[in-house]
């Protein structure tokens, strides 16, 4: 059963960059819908990127554009997610999601968080201004 951790969280100031790690341990992650969500205090859960490991495809959301990337290594069955221009409104709750391979690019494509079927413990990203 596959597991994912993330890690890379911290406080950062405005303008600051931050580059997260999603882990994979016991299995793989190269054909699968992988993604990043976030959730602030107080507010709901929200899609942040994903990629189709099976193809490199990534899918966006408002929350990216222009501003976040989404990578795999497959060498280190590991996703990044990297972070520029960090705002104090991008300060959350970061959690990595991974959807059993069955289901292919199809998460990433509705970016549903309940079409994810396996979740990490989240890492906190703090932007000050």
């Amino acid at each position: 059963q596959v597991q994912v951790a993330e890690s890379g969280g911290g406080s950062v100031q405005t303008g600051g960059s931050l580059r997260l790690s999603c882990a994979a341990s016991g299995g793989t992650v190269s054909n699968n819908s992988v993604a990043w969500f976030r959730q602030a205090p107080g507010k709901n859960r929200e899609p942040v990127l994903c990629i189709y490991t099976g193809d490199g495809s990534t899918y966006d959301r408002d929350a990216a554009k222009g501003r976040f990337t989404i990578v795999h290594d497959n060498a280190k069955s590991t996703v990044y997610l990297q972070m520029t221009s960090l705002k104090p409104e991008d300060t959350a709750m970061y959690s990595c999601a991974v959807a059993e391979e069955r289901f292919k690019n199809y998460p990433c494509n509705i970016f549903w968080a309940a079409t994810f079927q396996i979740w990490g413990q989240g890492t906190q990203v703090t932007v000050s201004s």
